[in-house]
Parts: C-alpha cells; sequence; structure tokens
C-alpha cells in the first residue's frame, strides 16, 4: 500500500472541490484547483496524480474529507453518498451500484 503525505494549503477547503453526480453517467465531478494546489504544496506531479497508472485522487479526497469531518467540517451531501455507497458495497460483497442520480 502506497502511502501519501499532502499539504492542503492555507485558504483550501473540502467545499472548494464543489463534489457533484453527472445525473446522466453517475460520474462524481469536482473542481480541479483544489486539487492542483494541494499538489503544488505537496511537490506532487497533478498528472500521476490524476492519470497515472494508480491514480490517487479518488483517494485522496476521501483521507481529506475523514480529516475535514473529524476536524467539525461541514459533511458533504456527495461524498456522503458516496460514502455509503462503498459501505453498501463491502456489506453485501461488491457488485452493488445506484443507476445514475439515485445514489
Amino acid at each position: 500500500m502506497r502511502e501519501l503525505r499532502v499539504t492542503i494549503p492555507e485558504g483550501v477547503e473540502f467545499a472548494d472541490l464543489r463534489l457533484s453526480l453527472d445525473s446522466d453517467n453517475g460520474r462524481v465531478r469536482f473542481s480541479m484547483a483544489p486539487i492542483a494546489a494541494i499538489c503544488e504544496a505537496s511537490d506532487l506531479d497533478l498528472a500521476e496524480l490524476v492519470d497515472g497508472p494508480q491514480p490517487l485522487v479518488v483517494p485522496l479526497i476521501a483521507a481529506w474529507y475523514r480529516v475535514h469531518v473529524s476536524e467539525g467540517g461541514a459533511p458533504d451531501p456527495v461524498q456522503e453518498d458516496l460514502l455509503e455507497e462503498s459501505r453498501l458495497e463491502m456489506e453485501h460483497g461488491g457488485g452493488f451500484a445506484y443507476p445514475p442520480g439515485h445514489a
């Protein structure tokens, strides 16, 4: 397992990601600006984080969210839906997914 240590720059907040779900295909959309700022502050290659052989942007967002909430940050409804979907997949042995727009 790879360990990734990042620096969240001053003024960059989880809400800046503006997470949303595309109702046509169920994909998660987010602003790349906060991810780019984190990469710059952490001396990480943005292209590798997002498009590399083992993209780490999703685990980065999930880890950032755990810290965000543990520090009293407001829950994000999209991330909460994704966490619930993941929990249900684990509970039911995988393969569980809501149709697009119905998480």
